[in-house]
């Protein structure tokens, strides 16, 4: 159930459907990319990811572990993924940590963490 809407909301994002994703999220959700910084509201994840999504020609992100509990009511979800970005024949690849909690069937927290280090070194160039 809330593996289910996060898998879904994943799903969305790898097929370029950020702003169709955010219908996924609570209004005042809390997106924390954890090196970088947090915004909070669904039209703030939209302004943030979208853009980044526009310039890869691929996403792929590749869910290792994804461990579950709760409801759609109240639930939460931890995943351990690589974030993958295709632009021409280069990939960008990110090991990935997530947290997402789920309250009345909206994310109302998306948390990941990861290495900004290792963003700055693939994306370079």
């Amino acid at each position: 159930m809330p593996g289910e809407l996060v898998s879904r909301f994943i799903r969305l994002i790898e097929q370029g459907e950020v702003a169709q994703a955010a219908t996924l999220l609570a209004p005042d959700c809390e997106y924390d990319n954890v090196p970088i910084g947090k915004v909070v509201g669904a039209e703030q994840v939209v302004g943030i990811l979208q853009p980044f999504v526009a310039r890869y020609d691929e996403v792929d992100w590749v869910v290792h572990r994804q461990v579950a509990q709760g409801t759609l009511s109240q639930g939460t979800v931890l995943n351990e993924r690589t974030d993958r970005f295709r632009a021409g024949d280069h990939w960008v690849e990110l090991p990935v940590a997530g947290v997402f909690e789920v309250r009345d069937g909206l994310i109302t927290l998306w948390r990941d963490y990861f290495d900004l280090a290792s963003l700055q070194r693939a994306t370079a160039g």
